[in-house]
C-alpha cells in the first residue's frame, strides 16, 4: 500500500481515502471493471462515496495514462489498469474479459491504399469465445 501511495503522490495525485480505495481496487486488477463495479465495491467500506467520485477519478487516471478505457460492451465502459498496448478476449456467455499480450502488428498489415492516407499508430483486437467456467456450466447442463 505504501508503494501505491508513493507512486501516485510522485505523479501529483491528490489522495483522499476514497481515491486511495479506488486505486487499491484497481492495482493489479485484471477483471476490467466498470465504474459501477468499482463504485459498488468501494461503497462497502466508504458508504458516503459518490458515483461521481469514482467516475471522476477514473477520468483523471485515464487522462494521466494510468488506466485505459475499453469499450467492449457498448452499454458500459470498462477500465483496464494496465494501459500498455494489448488485446482482449471476451466471453460471449458471461462477458468476462481477459488480456491477450501477443503482438499481432505484423499480421495486421493495412492495405497500401489505406496506408497512403493514414499512418497507423496502434491497433486493438477483440477476440470472442466462451470462457472455461461457461464451458463447464454448459457441459453440466447437457
Amino acid at each position: 500500500m505504501k508503494e501505491l501511495i508513493e507512486k501516485y503522490k510522485e505523479r501529483g495525485f491528490k489522495l483522499t481515502p476514497q481515491r486511495l480505495a479506488i486505486l487499491k481496487f484497481l492495482d493489479g486488477n485484471t477483471s476490467h471493471p466498470t465504474a459501477d463495479d468499482i463504485y459498488r465495491q468501494i461503497k462497502k467500506d466508504y458508504p458516503t462515496v459518490s458515483f461521481a467520485t469514482v467516475y471522476n477519478t477514473l477520468q483523471m487516471l485515464q487522462k494521466k495514462g494510468e488506466v485505459a478505457e475499453i469499450t467492449i460492451d457498448h452499454q458500459k465502459k470498462h477500465y483496464d489498469p494496465n494501459p500498455k498496448p494489448h488485446h482482449h478476449i471476451i466471453c460471449i456467455s458471461c462477458n468476462k474479459i481477459g488480456d491477450v499480450f501477443e503482438d499481432y502488428s505484423e499480421a495486421l498489415r493495412l492495405p497500401y491504399h489505406i496506408e497512403e492516407e493514414f499512418k497507423p499508430v496502434g491497433s486493438h483486437i477483440n477476440f470472442y469465445g466462451i470462457c472455461r467456467g461457461c464451458q463447464k456450466k454448459h457441459k453440466r447442463r447437457n
